[in-house]
């Protein structure tokens, strides 16, 4: 997929105007493909150009989106390197101004770092207030975070049931080696061994 999208991005280099906006768009996916290859580092250099484009571009009405999408990005990567209170400060400063599926990322992303710093109760909490119906790109997250925050809080009946509701959302929409698929199947795990 990488290789792919750096093809891409080649292509795009070349255009302006409302052109550059896809070179962006391709910028924050080659980002969200770094995480899942392990290298956040990579990822989240790749998210900081995005966003100091985006600033020097807040003129143009249309990129309010493209940055929200980047700031998720962008708080995906501080989660993979485990700077999860930062994560929780994006998610939180933005979530005002985010509807629908960007709505949805944001709270997603919050949940993640609220279970990153250990804070179970209040991302149980924060798991019911998601509203929007998610893409199928997202199928198992929010089941997910929620398995993980009921099985820190030790309550591991709701967490298996939880957590099978994930894994079928993931079989479901994503491909056996997503990395959904893996965080799904090691919860399972831990919980069996529990």
């Amino acid at each position: 997929m990488l290789a792919e999208l750096e093809g891409l991005i080649a292509g795009l280099e070349q255009l302006s105007g409302a052109g550059r906006l896809l070179l962006l768009r391709a910028r924050v996916y080659r980002a969200w493909v770094l995480i899942d290859e392990g290298r956040p580092a990579e990822a989240e250099a790749e998210a900081e150009a995005v966003l100091r484009v985006l600033t020097r571009t807040m003129y143009l009405t249309n990129v309010w989106e493209l940055e929200l999408i980047a700031l998720v990005c962008m708080g995906d990567v501080l989660c993979a390197l485990g700077r999860h209170e930062e994560a929780e400060t994006i998610a939180r400063g933005h979530l005002p101004r985010a509807e629908g599926h960007l709505e949805f990322g944001l709270r997603l992303l919050l949940l993640r770092s609220l279970l990153g710093q250990g804070r179970h109760e209040e991302a149980l909490a924060e798991s019911g207030r998601v509203y929007a119906d998610p893409l199928p790109a997202d199928a198992g997250a929010y089941e997910l975070a929620t398995a993980t925050a009921l099985h820190g809080l030790g309550r591991h009946d709701e967490a298996k049931a939880e957590a099978q509701r994930a894994m079928t959302g993931c079989e479901r929409y994503l491909h056996p080696h997503h990395p959904r698929v893996g965080e799904v199947q090691a919860l399972l795990a831990r919980m069996a061994s529990a």
